[in-house]
């Protein structure tokens, strides 16, 4: 696959690189966080959302998740927070929309109290998520600048 590259709105900037986490469907933050804000677990974060077929039972920590945007009830910016806290949130968050409220909330929770970075770029639009397949290596730049490929 050729290397294509997207332009986003930058929430949280940050420079990383890794492979995709794929969702085509919005994710459901605390639906699929439930093994650690609800079981204790701070080894590991498999997707619990079994709505999600893309995503159920797949590794969630340290993930560059890839999505349209995010939904669940009112506690999935907590969860946001709370899984980054104990080692097992995502690293960074790709919108193809604008970012929701709930996301939002999260991803400035974990920054500014508990100085956990997410990085997270919205509005790549649909191109982006047409293009990104799970595992595709995916670079992320300060400016909002996403390499796929």
């Amino acid at each position: 696959m050729a290397k294509k590259t997207f332009k986003g709105r930058v929430v949280l900037p940050g420079k990383i690189a890794g492979k995709a986490t794929v969702s085509k469907q919005a994710f459901n933050t605390s639906g699929s966080y439930m093994e650690n804000m609800f079981a204790g677990r701070t080894d590991a974060a498999p997707c619990s959302d079994a709505n999600n077929k893309e995503l159920f039972g797949k590794e969630l920590s340290g993930a560059i998740l890839c999505t349209t945007t995010t939904v669940g009830s009112t506690m999935g910016g907590m969860a946001l927070m709370g899984v980054k806290a104990i080692g097992v949130g995502p690293e960074a968050l790709l919108f193809s929309q604008p970012i929701d409220t709930l996301a939002a909330a999260g991803v400035l929770m974990a920054d500014i109290w508990k100085e956990q970075r997410i990085v997270t770029v919205d509005m790549l639009g649909d191109e982006f998520l047409e293009t990104v397949k799970m595992d595709d290596p995916i670079s992320i730049h300060e400016d909002g600048t996403v390499e796929v490929g």
